[in-house]
């Protein structure tokens, strides 16, 4: 079955819009007109990726997409009008997966969605990938530090994860920002200090896990994620 998108936008002449073009592409589309009413939806019909609007009556989007993150790591695109960098930034460190400032062009935003979803549902090889204690289950995705206690990673959303994975395939190795964001995050405007923001979050949950010295910062060229030498 087609993929289900969740478009939480209270203006419904944007939503109208939104839904037209994705369902041209081929996607199933739901509307909440606001934040209460889009953490209903997603509750009970568990979208395969949410179109959030900021500026969104009862909840705001900065509200949905905080409780969103800790339901789990449904993919989010954010809309808003904002456009100043420390919104973006924010949002980022929330755990969207990527941001669409108004007045955007409807076709870029089913791109975007289409390249999310793509990002999401690439068939890996191997199942299970380990670095050290850490091992990350590709089809669960859910990364769990090994020990006694067994501790799972609070949860990535679909961007962190692509990060650890991807790494993880290359223990050791070195990853320029830019290898990254084509990499993990194709088809986006992304910079790199937007990488730094997904890797920063990344790495505090590594910290909350117990395994705080996997994933490195080597100043000037990039990120590597391995066991320490």
């Amino acid at each position: 079955m087609n993929a289900l998108i969740l478009i939480a936008e209270d203006e419904a002449e944007i939503a109208d819009i939104l839904r037209a073009y994705l369902e041209r592409e081929g996607l199933r589309t739901v509307n909440a007109a606001n934040g209460r009413v889009a953490l209903d939806l997603h509750l009970s019909l568990k979208p395969d990726l949410v179109l959030l609007d900021v500026q969104m009556p009862v909840l705001d989007g900065w509200d949905v997409l905080a409780e969103l993150r800790r339901r789990g790591n449904t993919p989010v695109i954010m809309l808003t009008a904002l456009d100043q960098d420390l919104d973006k930034l924010q949002a980022l460190r929330i755990g969207a997966d990527d941001y669409v400032v108004k007045p955007f062009n409807a076709l870029e935003v089913a791109a975007r969605v289409r390249a999310v979803l793509r990002r999401g549902g690439g068939a890996d090889q191997a199942k299970m990938l380990r670095i050290g204690r850490l091992a990350i289950d590709l089809e669960s995705h859910q990364a769990t530090v090994e020990g006694p206690a067994g501790m799972v990673l609070p949860t990535l959303t679909l961007t962190e994860f692509r990060l650890l994975a991807h790494m993880a395939r290359h223990p050791q190795r070195v990853f320029a920002r830019s290898e990254l964001v084509d990499a993990c995050m194709p088809g986006s405007d992304a910079l790199d200090r937007t990488v730094d923001s997904h890797v920063s979050n990344l790495r505090r949950k590594l910290a909350q896990a117990g395994a705080a010295d996997l994933l490195v910062n080597v100043r000037g060229v990039g990120y590597r994620l391995g066991v320490p030498q």
